[in-house]
């Protein structure tokens, strides 16, 4: 889960008290997943799909095969999140994101007549990102940690600068005119020819083109947010938000959960007590790349939003003028909390569903920091275990748990290593034990029977 850089039906979840006097879980009082709208993705799609064919009329002669390679990796990144139910469906959300683009495009002459679509990504990164064809895709992972509308508004209009400066475009351009240039093609045969090392004088070539291409990205960042304040004055949000987000953006990769005296207190347990080994370290998984955390140039590079000081400064002057005005537009502040809350469960459940058990497991327990009693924190967190013992049996936990990586938060590559660590039956006694605390209050709520029966099974098979 680096940390790097948006409806479904009805109902919308309750999030009243969680348990009656009796102290028995209430089932209309529990998180519960929305229904995923396939024929909103499909249309979506299929009309998105119409114009990317429309785009690839269009490409220039020269080089045009690898322009329809390269829009052609693109448009599948795009249909991607369509086809993997990433793009969220459920009505509420999608007519409040709907009803903020609006009041942007209304408001900038720039902008209107244009086909632009705006959706929630169910993913916990915490970003936003403009993908190509007018999508503009706000992770829920960001949208959850925002403190006020006017923040969520500058993202947006910052992802329709990218999209109204053909930023998309012309890194494109870009790349396909370096790698065709008389210079790097002579560098290209030089390196055919040689007898040795060609794979590696191949990769420092490509070194400097990805260097030389992030300089430019990070070019593109501040000639966005520029754009975007002005999107955002005109549009009557609060502009001070703007540098109040980027601020926030500045610090969202920070590590704020121990997650070491989490694990012990959730999973020590009378019938099967912690093991150190659980939380034992191995260098080897880091691939010994752990170190690069501690050059500060290299810390920012690794940053979901890296420059954001640089980018406050440099806009700072501009919203000094803007803020002389107290505009404060809003939406609809009560539903922009409510998608808040929500979100922070629904990217634990996409998580999961898409075969990401560390994020989900990571998420859920930073959640239950908060909310130690929540029915749906404590059915996931035995689902997960129940879940790896299942993938481990059939050999294929690899597929759903993560390594260790530089750029990850501590916490969460210590949740990586300890996953790593359980034997097939920690899986199962890990899960059983945890649950068999909860089990008096819960044992009425069918999420919690089936995870309980499972973890028997699996302790007892």
């Amino acid at each position: 889960m680096k940390l790097k850089f948006l409806c479904c039906a009805y109902p919308l979840y309750a999030f009243a008290a969680m348990f009656l006097l009796t102290g028995k879980a209430h089932s209309q009082d529990i998180y519960t997943p929305a229904t995923v709208n396939t024929s909103f993705l499909h249309n979506a799609s299929s009309k998105l799909e119409k114009e990317h064919k429309d785009v690839i009329s269009h490409l220039p002669k020269e080089n045009r095969d690898m322009y329809k390679e390269i829009y052609g990796k693109r448009w599948e990144n795009i249909k991607s999140k369509f086809e993997e139910k990433e793009v969220y469906t459920a009505p509420a959300a999608q007519k409040y994101i709907d009803s903020m683009l609006t009041a942007i495009v209304q408001t900038n002459p720039l902008l209107q007549g244009r086909e632009i679509h705006a959706y929630f990504s169910r993913s916990a990164v915490p970003n936003a990102s403009y993908i190509g064809q007018g999508v503009i895709l706000f992770n829920m992972g960001l949208f959850r940690q925002l403190k006020t509308e006017s923040q969520a508004a500058f993202v947006l209009c910052h992802e329709l600068a990218h999209y109204y400066l053909h930023h998309n475009e012309n890194s494109i351009k870009k790349y396909v005119t370096d790698i065709n240039s008389k210079s790097v093609q002579q560098q290209l045969k030089k390196i055919k020819k040689e007898k040795y090392r060609k794979q590696e004088h191949l990769e420092e070539l490509n070194t400097l083109l990805k260097f030389d291409s992030r300089r430019h990205s990070r070019d593109h960042e501040s000639e966005a947010d520029s754009l975007g304040l002005e999107f955002l004055h005109n549009s009557h949000f609060n502009t001070a938000d703007a540098l109040t987000a980027l601020a926030l953006l500045d610090t969202i990769d920070n590590d704020s959960l121990d997650i070491k005296p989490c694990l012990e207190k959730m999973f020590r347990s009378k019938s099967y007590p912690f093991q150190s080994r659980w939380l034992a370290k191995s260098d080897l998984l880091l691939g010994g790349h752990a170190q690069l955390l501690n050059d500060h140039a290299v810390e920012d590079s690794l940053k979901t939003h890296p420059d954001c000081k640089v980018r406050i400064n440099v806009l700072a002057p501009a919203v000094a003028e803007y803020s002389r005005e107290t505009n404060n537009n809003s939406i609809n502040p009560a539903m922009f909390e409510k998608l808040k809350k929500e979100f922070s469960y629904e990217t634990i459940e996409y998580a999961y569903t898409n075969n990401n058990y560390t994020s989900s497991l990571y998420q859920t327990i930073t959640l239950l920091q908060e909310q130690p009693e929540d029915a749906y924190l404590i059915c996931q967190t035995g689902k997960i275990l129940n879940s790896c013992y299942q993938a481990q049996k059939q050999h294929h936990i690899g597929d759903k748990i993560a390594m260790p990586a530089p750029g990850n938060p501590d916490s969460y590559n210590l949740l990586a290593q300890f996953i790593r660590n359980l034997y097939l039956e920690d899986y199962a006694r890990i899960s059983n034990s945890f649950l068999e605390q909860y089990n008096a209050r819960l044992n009425s709520y069918p999420v919690f029977q089936k995870e309980m029966a499972r973890s028997i099974s699996y302790v007892q098979p």
